[in-house]
């Protein structure tokens, strides 16, 4: 089991830049892919992109392609989401998954653990 804490969401304006922070507690973190999801409000949980386990591979959605950035540093048990030229859609409470079989896929119910969120609000 690893334990997922997401930090760095806030308020910025259209245009700006926020790097978002997925960080593990837990045995074998290099052993899960990691994927970002976010949620707005009165819509579903949303794939935003995810990495895998030694960082060679990212996978953005088509939505955020070309803005948002994957990486992670499994030597500090964390995973960055670098999110730019942020627009007033993205606004969603942002969260981190892992995965520990299979690959970086889109649907939430294949992730097994879940940090608790961080809100990111862009303003226009």
């Amino acid at each position: 089991q690893v334990q997922l804490v997401e930090s760095g969401g806030g308020l910025v304006q259209a245009g700006g830049s926020l790097r978002l922070s997925c960080a593990a507690s837990g045995r074998s973190f290099s052993s899960y892919r990691i994927g970002w999801f976010r949620q707005a409000p009165g819509k579903e949980r949303e794939f935003v992109g995810g990495i895998e386990r030694d960082g060679g591979s990212t996978f953005l959605a088509d939505s955020v392609k070309g803005r948002f950035t994957i990486s992670r540093d499994n030597a500090k048990n964390t995973v960055y989401l670098q999110m730019n030229m942020l627009k007033p859609e993205d606004t969603a409470v942002y969260y981190c998954a892992a995965r520990r079989l299979g690959l970086v896929v889109p649907n939430p119910s294949d992730y097994d653990n879940w940090g608790q969120g961080t809100q990111v609000t862009v303003s226009s």
